[in-house]
Order: C-alpha cells, then structure tokens, then sequence
C-alpha cells in the first residue's frame, strides 16, 4: 500500500477477570479494509482494568504501519475516560504517582503515540458482535491461563503484591 491511503482501522477490545484480582483475559478484534484478526490472552493473577488495557495496548501493537487511522471501540470507561479525557496525560506528567497501572499506562503511550487513534465507548453486554467475540475471547483466555499458571509481567511489582496479600 506504499504511496496510497491507507483504510482506517477499527480495534474493538474487551478485558475481563473472574475476582478483581484473579484470573482474567483480553480478547481484541481488528478489522481493516475487509479483514479480521482475532487476538487474545490471559492471565493467572490480574484485574479486570489491567486487561481492559492490555487489550488496546496489544492491539495497536499488532499494527504494522506507522501513523495509522484507527478508531478503538471499547466498553471500558476506565481505559477510554483515561485518554479521552486527557487523565494519562497529567498522570504522565506527575510522573505516574498515585495512577494504577504505570507500567502498562507507559506502555501504551509508547504505542500510542505512533498512530492517530480515537476512542469510542460502547455499552458492554449489549448485543454488539465484535464487543461479545472480545468477551468471549477474553473469558476464554482467562480460563485457559488458570490451568497454564501464566502470569502478567510487571515491574512495579503488582502482581506480586496482590500475591502477599493473598496469601
């Protein structure tokens, strides 16, 4: 597609966790110029909110060109408020002090910041199909890490902290 417009993008994402914390997964949808790809993973120890933002983060991440067109479709008002309300950036700006999730707020600023992207928020458990395959991918995802034991890397040390408190 070198030299021509290139289509918009369209990533529809969804996060779940069965407990907040406990096991959970992300499921993303893309679409693009009449193709789809599916994506998802999960996660032994996490929240729901981690995972909201996971998915938009893997998402974009799955995008192979610069400067893209994409419009995120969620149902999370944490992670949709969080930039279109400009939160994430005075976050940014206060050095991450006192916002949940750093780690993965830094992660996606990076990607972020490589494409045009604009957020839309839908009602989840409505009726919309890409937002129901994203449950359904994401809640599978969950379950399967669960026996597989995966865990979410982290530098802050998140995880491990939900962890001693557990125990």
């Amino acid at each position: 597609m070198t030299g021509q417009a290139r289509p918009p993008i369209f990533l529809f994402t969804d996060g779940s966790s069965s407990g907040n914390p406990g096991p959970g997964g992300y499921g993303i949808v893309l679409k693009c110029a009449g193709y789809t790809k599916e994506m998802s993973g999960g996660y032994a120890m996490t929240t729901n909110n981690r995972m909201e933002l996971l998915a938009v983060i893997i998402g974009l991440e799955a995008v192979k060109w610069k400067n893209a067109d994409i419009t995120v479709i969620s149902d999370s008002s944490y992670v949709v408020n969080s930039v279109s309300k400009g939160w994430v950036f005075n976050w940014e700006k206060k050095g991450f002090a006192k916002a949940k999730n750093p780690d993965l707020w830094i992660r996606f600023l990076k990607i972020f910041r490589q494409h045009n992207v604009r957020f839309q928020w839908i009602k989840g458990h409505a009726g919309h199909p890409e937002n129901e395959r994203c449950d359904t991918l994401a809640v599978a995802a969950g379950i399967g890490a669960v026996t597989a034991g995966k865990q979410l890397p982290d530098d802050t040390g998140y995880i491990s902290s939900i962890q001693e408190r557990l125990l």
